[in-house]
């Protein structure tokens, strides 16, 4: 049915209903689509009287005589009625597209002429924000709502010629078919990936208690050609244009902060203007106009509406960023949020709607991300105690991503456009495109890092070949090495997984080898590492590496981390066989019990010799069990065909480990027992960026060997890796000890500096400073040096260029450059302690390739 005669059909319905004669009725529609243009807005300028259209176009106004209406919406031009007896009762307005009034407005204010003091719109907002305690849905015994979501990924501004050019080339019908007008900034766009989500949120006063359970989710698109880029884009669309509730003090967007308009410190923070009074619907409001005092800062700029009563609740809000704000890639964005009254009298959100255009780079270019957001049913009454049972505050439902037509029919409260509504027939012609395939394998083995083995695009893969970028590598004992690796897909099986290598050195002639087997006890989409992990792996391997190795985020065998900024000369062959058991829980406790069974051999420079200086003959073998305990409520990941990534980093983590040797056991021989814990914590400080904490220690309480003592975390690449919190200018086991404790702290001032430079700030450049240190003990038991310990049968001599730190601790500092081209990071390290040891790099200078808002 043609969107026109829908529009008119629904125009028909709004008039018959309309309660009174002495109104004006009507619809509001593009003037080139005739498709329905929601929340346009409806106004008497001079007489500050306003409503809003509906979500489709419908609006009714009071009449008045000799009044002008005029009729606004964001991307249209303004048309207006001279209100005469000759007006009719019901209108069919039709605006046309004007790209210019979507881009950025600069609001400017001369110095010295904005104040608090004595300042009504600051009086205003103060008795807002204290006010917004009163209205909090939190002040209710019990509530409970749903949330339906809609996302859409776009290619922006699609032009006439754009349009043109398809058409020429032939056959290509079904693309421009799928270019539609935006009603949000009435451009052209093609849409082509559709998230959407459904949720219920519960929530009890007394004791305390919220839950949030996802009940349906869909994701399609020409991203989900390619496994990987599907999930990293449906996940970060996600977190990054997250729901936006302006009653929170920091609005948490872009994965940034950006502080509320109504929020605590927003007085200080934004300069108001009050602009007007009007009418939304029959609701009398007070308007105001807002910008960051630095418009570089992470801020909004924008209207709010508050209702001109006691309640002085927000009736609408229409958010946006400055102009020279410094948000990476976004070229504009609009938020606008409708409040509304329910039957008992409390104001609640009912629509929250986003548009973000965006440059990624040159060819990236003009993209779109628009999302819609519903919420409806709310409800008062008391919950039974079984809504809240158990501690997570967000779960998924077994059967969400198995929703039919009949579950989306009921919840999907933001109809979809005629492209959303063809995306899966878009997407399998444009997969079916001339190269397309070719195409697409490349993506699929550059982004997955896999090639997958399956003869029908449409069919998943049950067994992968990968990871491409170990196929080959260098080390100091094998010179080349080259190596087979694959692993199993959920297509083979849900629950049990199998993944492996075999590999040869050139130089050493060695053959090595890797297999694990791994059941997980709750079915998988895609990967066994999917949240919550609930599995039992066995693992047996022999291989080659460097005792720093196991500190890295990345495969060993990366081919792009053989390059080291020094030699690596200490490594050793090991030989593993490991069981171990692994349980998440939804709230974000993680439980790992495990045991393993190794022997290790140094290499190269890495030999071992008993005190007395003879060899030692054999391997240092251990039989070990471990538990450890790790919490992060509230963490979400990215997952890859590799392993996965935390993608929501404000959460805090916390962890404590302990491993025991047994001697005697499976051909053990040390009695080992190593405890250590960790926390880390990222606090934000509003405009001055964020500040990461990270601290951890740790004990070896019984006499072993030097293979068996604590090695600080060392990262010899010339890449830093985030989230290791490892020491760049530090050796390769430059000190052993059996007692540490380590911290990292780390600035990122996002700018805040440079962005008040004249020339400086344009290059959107971000200040990075880190301080990273540890203390660390070796006791005497375990010190080789020292001459009661002359004939211990237990300890090794330490290799060349490992040594025992004293009181004073190490210490690097770190300053750095973020942001450069908008993804490179340089950083300046120093080291400030230990600086006359034979192993001391005293600086040097590190990279990252980081891309961020």
């Amino acid at each position: 049915m043609p969107k026109r005669f829908i529009t008119y059909l629904t125009l028909s319905l709004f008039i018959a209903v309309s309660a009174c004669a002495q109104r004006i009725t009507g619809v509001v529609i593009d003037a080139h689509t005739g498709d329905s243009i929601p929340l346009a807005g409806v106004v008497y300028r001079s007489h500050h009287v306003m409503v809003a259209a509906n979500q489709k176009g419908c609006f009714s106004i009071q009449r008045h005589n000799g009044w002008r209406l005029y009729f606004t919406a964001v991307g249209y031009k303004t048309y207006s009625v001279m209100v005469s007896e000759k007006t009719k009762s019901h209108l069919v307005i039709k605006l046309s597209p004007d790209t210019k009034t979507l881009e950025a407005v600069e609001v400017k204010s001369k110095r010295g002429k904005y104040s608090r003091k004595n300042n009504p719109a600051v009086e205003l907002m103060k008795r807002v924000i204290a006010a917004k305690k009163k209205t909090d849905l939190d002040n209710n015994d019990f509530y409970e709502y749903y949330k339906y979501q809609k996302l859409t990924l776009a290619k922006n501004n699609v032009t006439p010629e754009d349009v043109a050019e398809q058409k020429a080339k032939g056959n290509k019908d079904w693309l421009v078919d799928q270019i539609e007008v935006c009603p949000m900034n009435g451009k052209l766009i093609c849409p082509i990936q559709i998230s959407e989500t459904v949720s219920r949120k519960v929530y009890r006063k007394n004791p305390h208690a919220e839950k949030t359970t996802v009940l349906g989710e869909s994701s399609i698109g020409v991203a989900n050609l390619v496994e990987t880029a599907g999930n990293i884009l449906d996940a970060s669309m996600k977190d990054i244009f997250t729901d936006v509730d302006i009653y929170d003090d920091q609005v948490r967007l872009l994965q940034f902060p950006f502080t509320s308009p109504i929020g605590k410190d927003a007085i200080g923070f934004y300069r108001y203007y009050i602009t007007d009074t009007c009418y939304i619907g029959k609701d009398k409001c007070i308007g105001l106009t807002f910008v960051p005092n630095n418009q570089q800062d992470f801020g909004f700029r924008g209207d709010i509406w508050v209702l001109a009563d006691s309640t002085l609740h927000v009736r609408k809000v229409s958010l946006t960023i400055p102009k020279k704000s410094d948000v990476n890639f976004v070229e504009n964005m609009k938020i606008e949020q409708e409040y509304i009254q329910l039957p008992d009298g409390q104001w609640v959100l009912d629509t929250d709607n986003m548009l973000v255009e965006m440059r990624i780079n040159r060819m990236m270019k003009n993209a779109v991300v628009i999302r819609s957001t519903k919420l409806s049913e709310y409800k008062f009454d008391e919950l039974p105690k079984s809504n809240f049972r158990g501690t997570a505050t967000f779960v998924r439902d077994a059967d969400a991503r198995n929703r039919g037509k009949d579950f989306w029919q009921r919840f999907r409260s933001v109809e979809l456009t005629k492209s959303e509504s063809s995306m899966s027939s878009f997407t399998k012609r444009f997969a079916n495109m001339p190269g397309m395939k070719t195409l697409l394998f490349v993506l699929k083995a550059f982004m997955n890092n896999y090639v997958s083995l399956s003869t029908n695009d449409s069919i998943p893969a049950k067994f992968d070949i990968g990871p491409v970028n170990t196929i080959v590598n260098k080390n100091i004992v094998d010179g080349w090495r080259f190596r087979l690796s694959g692993r199993t897909t959920a297509a083979l099986s849900p629950h049990l997984f199998w993944d492996g290598y075999v590999a040869h050195g050139v130089d050493s002639k060695k053959w090595y080898y890797s297999t694990q087997f791994t059941y997980a006890f709750n079915k998988k989409n895609n990967e066994p590492w999917e949240f919550p992990i609930r599995q039992l792996s066995f693992l047996t391997e022999y291989d080659i590496m460097s005792p720093s190795d196991k500190f890295l985020l990345t495969n060993k065998d990366n081919l792009f981390m053989a390059f080291k900024t020094r030699d690596i000369d200490k490594m050793y062959f090991y030989n593993r066989q490991q069981l171990e058991f692994k349980y998440e829980t939804l709230a974000g406790l993680a439980t790992t019990i495990g045991m393993k069974a190794e022997g290790i051999k140094g290499a190269a420079a890495m030999s071992f010799f008993n005190i007395d200086g003879t060899p030692y003959d054999g391997e240092v073998r251990t039989t070990e069990a471990h538990i450890g305990f790790r919490f992060a409520p509230g963490e979400t990941f990215i997952n890859t065909k590799q392993r996965r990534y935390p993608i929501n980093l404000d959460t805090p983590i916390f962890s404590i480990d302990h491993t025991v040797a047994i001697d005697g056991l499976l051909g053990g021989k040390y009695k080992m027992n190593y405890t250590e814990a960790s926390i880390y914590k990222r606090f934000w400080l509003n405009s001055w960026g964020k500040l990461d904490c990270y601290v951890s220690a740790g004990a070896q309480w019984d006499k072993v060997p030097f293979p068996l003592l604590i090695m600080p975390k060392v990262n010899l690449s010339w890449f830093s890796q985030p989230g290791t919190y490892t020491f760049q200018l530090m050796n390769n086991m430059e000190f052993l000890n059996d007692r540490y404790a380590m911290w990292h702290i780390s600035w990122d001032l996002n700018g805040k500096l440079f962005n008040r430079i004249p020339l400086l700030k344009s290059l959107k450049w971000r200040e990075y400073i880190s301080v990273r240190g540890m203390y660390g003990k070796l006791t005497d038991k375990n010190n080789p040096f020292l001459p009661q310990n002359a004939d211990d049968k237990i300890l090794f001599q330490f290799p060349e260029g490992c040594n025992v730190m004293t009181s004073k601790p190490y210490v690097e500092f770190a300053v750095g450059v973020h942001n450069i081209f908008k993804f490179l990071e340089v950083d300046y390290i120093h080291r400030a302690t230990y600086r006359n040891l034979d192993t001391a790099i005293r600086n040097g200078v590190r990279f990252a390739l980081n891309m961020t808002f």
